[in-house]
């Protein structure tokens, strides 16, 4: 395999100093003092330097050597503990949620950063990022108590961290985990029993301890999920005054992927010598045997939502990145439109044009939305103002499911454009975008399948605050084409289509409303998958043209030589390909919604055996 770091920044530093009014979170009182938009160039091209220099060198390593798994313990490539150690110390990992540390980095930024991060090798990314999430679950559920024991060593990245929930007998369906929790005398430890499967980081010998954040049932709780909770289970018991001893915690084995060698993914068995013990966080289930377990362990899974819609479109870029730089290079053919003047670079021929527009619309639709996400959790959780932090984390809520599922299911195909695009060279492992191939498939699986995440979003999110909340996300694109309809010069088609996808998808919305009044709930997950993509096209097109609102604007007051004249026509040219070739998906997926076919349910399993 051969592994090549191409990631290009300028589109993250257009989404923070020109798009997103991020003064607004450079004000809040944990920022002011540190930091101004003249800060992220710098601050973007040190990480730019470091992803180049300390971290892609360990990417062959995460493929080549992999994690490897003897006697119960997972061995990391040597290079990834130099890299990990490095990230930490310097400021660049779990450290920036401390908040008495001085000059942590907004989220919006430190979200697109970790963009870049995981860019230069993805299977290195998780080993810094569930630490993360268990710190920042401890920071809103955990005692004062279970904070000062376990948050510092968190911070430092000397501790390790994992999200515990799919047992053997219960993956998608949590309610079903087998795992139990008995009390004992001391108040709030409890004996823990049971087995867990695909556990990202679960084990590794580059830490001094993994803190697993356990969901578990109380023994006589209620049955389904809402009977759970959360439990910190270490893999070596921390007493009062910092010692370490065994807690039965074992990592049985990993999984031999297909890709993301690099990150072990654990089966772990605790309590088999029936020594595991686990500290509950917040409360015990109450009178009626319902447990907060699910609440708190939704903090860390829609962060690793996010993570997951991170990394499929940090992928995805650095295989477009890496393909458009060999396009430069390969000569081959003659154009159809000009035969005669002989062999060119096949980065002009108009098929591989087509597949790098694709790459470049897409992937910068995918992270002009979990920007926009993450800039609503920067709000969440540092606005003065209780009502606008609420506003924000609702927002957030009506887009997580999006953020996971859109970037994780296009990475797949636009991964796959960019090994097309070399030809026969693309699927040979000496060049990158095969090793991307391999690693991309995953993510739309994790967290959740994008099934899950498709009827989270029509069960839940459509219908929360009595529908009015998901109804202000469609909102948003009202106001756009209100105030810019005919306004932005040469892209009024642009502004037709997406005015028709939003219409088209309020027609979505009220034809599986039908569907459902009338009994024929199997249509709605039938169709579930295909509604979640055209929700996030409609959004995204309006993302894109937003940005390409901007980028008009940069245009007329730059000379067609400037150098960053390229970089706003790249985007405009990005709106468009976006609006006419992606999102007339929207009102096709409703004419499909429409027709009704009952075909997937109405045909037998048998049928499949032939």
């Amino acid at each position: 395999m051969s592994y090549k770091f191409a990631y290009n920044t300028r589109d993250i530093k257009f989404i923070l100093k020109e798009w997103l009014p991020t003064e607004e979170i450079l004000a809040y009182d944990k920022y002011k003092d540190y930091y101004t938009l003249d800060d992220f160039d710098t601050i973007i091209d040190q990480v730019r330097k470091v992803a180049a220099e300390v971290i892609a060198p360990t990417a062959e390593d995460a493929d080549n050597i992999g994690a490897r798994w003897e006697n119960g313990q997972v061995y990391l490539p040597p290079s990834f503990h130099t890299a990990i150690r490095f990230m930490h110390e310097n400021g660049w990992a779990t450290s920036n949620l401390d908040d008495e540390a001085e000059g942590v980095l907004p989220i919006v930024l430190n979200s697109l950063l970790f963009e870049i991060e995981a860019a230069a090798n993805p299977a290195l990314f998780a080993y810094m990022a569930t630490g993360s999430g268990v710190a920042n679950v401890l920071k809103h559920y955990g005692s004062d108590e279970q904070k000062q024991r376990f948050l510092p060593k968190l911070f430092e990245g000397t501790w390790g961290g994992t999200m515990c929930l799919t047992e053997p007998t219960a993956g998608s369906d949590v309610g079903e985990l087998l795992s139990k929790a008995y009390p004992t005398d001391e108040p709030g430890i409890y004996k823990m029993k049971g087995q867990k499967i695909f556990i990202t980081c679960g084990d590794r010998d580059d830490v001094e301890n993994i803190i697993h954040l356990y969901l578990a049932r109380v023994d006589g709780a209620k049955n389904g999920t809402k009977g759970l909770s959360l439990f910190i289970v270490p893999k070596f018991w921390v007493d009062e005054n910092g010692n370490l001893t065994p807690n039965d915690v074992q990592c049985i084995g990993i999984e031999h992927k297909m890709g993301l060698k690099g990150s072990a993914t654990c089966a772990l068995v605790v309590g088999e010598n029936n020594n595991c013990r686990g500290w509950l966080i917040g409360n015990p289930p109450d009178e009626n045997g319902v447990g907060e377990g699910i609440m708190q362990m939704f903090n860390m899974m829609n962060e690793a939502r996010l993570d997951t819609g991170r990394l499929s479109t940090a992928v995805a870029a650095n295989a477009y990145w890496n393909a458009k730089d060999y396009g430069k290079e390969r000569i081959q053919g003659r154009l159809l439109t000009d035969p005669k003047a002989g062999k060119v670079t096949i980065n002009k021929h108009e098929d591989v044009k087509r597949m790098y527009l694709l790459n470049k619309a897409t992937t910068e639709a995918c992270r002009a939305l979990l920007a926009k996400c993450y800039f609503y959790d920067d709000v969440s959780e540092n606005d003065p103002d209780p009502e606008r932090r609420k506003w924000a984390r609702k927002k957030m809520d009506m887009l997580t499911p999006l953020c996971k599922a859109y970037p994780s299911d296009e990475a797949w195909g636009l991964v796959a454009e960019s090994l097309q695009s070399y030809g026969g060279y693309g699927y040979c492992e000496d060049y990158p975008a095969a090793n991307s191939a391999r690693d991309c498939k995953i993510w739309s699986i994790w967290e959740g399948t994008n099934f899950i995440q498709s009827m989270d979003l029509i069960g839940r999110k459509w219908m929360a605050g009595k529908g009015a909340i998901f109804a202000s996300v469609l909102g948003e694109i009202d106001e756009f084409l209100a105030q810019y309809k005919g306004k932005i010069e040469g892209m009024d088609q642009e502004m037709i289509h997406l005015e028709k996808a939003l219409a088209a998808y309020r027609e979505i919305q009220m034809t599986i409303g039908g569907y459902v009044g009338a009994g024929k709930l199997g249509l709605m997950a039938v169709y579930a998958r295909r509604i979640l993509t055209a929700t996030a096209q409609t959004y995204c097109g309006f993302l894109l043209m937003d940005q390409a609102r901007i980028a008009k604007e940069r245009l007329a007051e730059l000379p067609a030589d400037h150098y960053d004249y390229n970089f706003y026509l790249g985007k405009v040219l990005s709106a468009r390909y976006y609006l006419n070739n992606a999102v007339p998906n929207v009102w096709h997926i409703l004419e499909l919604i429409k027709i009704g076919d009952m075909s997937v349910i109405d045909a037998p399993i048998e049928i499949f055996d032939y």
